[in-house]
């Protein structure tokens, strides 16, 4: 909860900070233009790639296997688009990391490894109720 919270202040300070840094070096209308055209081509490529990925998905279910791998990869490509159409230069560098696949598979493979180090953890509990029983109790074997 922390986090989010952090992020949901943090990530518009940045943003900010960015454009006027930017649009002080290139100008106003070039630095509002450039933000229109990062997010029109990142749209585009976001949606070439959202293709290729179907795709890939489709021969996998054709060879009788479970396309995970695509089925995550489609998710992140939801998100860098989502990134992509947010107004902002560090959301579309994000964005344009999580699209590009070398980078999208070093992303997942980092995200896949701390789930399962959390998953692990939690194999070591079992969660259950009990009963203190009283040794003249009927329900004691």
């Amino acid at each position: 909860m922390n986090t989010l919270l952090i992020l949901i202040i943090s990530i518009p300070i940045i943003e900010i900070y960015l454009f006027i840094k930017i649009g002080s070096q290139i100008g106003a209308l070039t630095t509002i233009s450039l933000i229109f055209l990062t997010a029109f081509i990142g749209v585009l490529y976001a949606r070439y790639e959202g293709f290729n990925t179907l795709k890939s998905g489709m021969s996998q279910i054709i060879k009788n296997e479970l396309p995970i791998y695509e089925i995550i990869s489609g998710a992140a490509l939801a998100f860098a688009a989502l990134l992509l159409i947010l107004p902002g230069f560090a959301t579309d560098i994000l964005g344009l990391l999580i699209i590009f696949p070398p980078t999208r598979r070093i992303f997942l493979k980092n995200v896949s490894k701390n789930y399962s180090k959390k998953v692990k953890e939690k194999e070591n509990f079992i969660e259950g109720q009990f009963e203190d029983i009283e040794e003249n109790d009927d329900r004691k074997l």
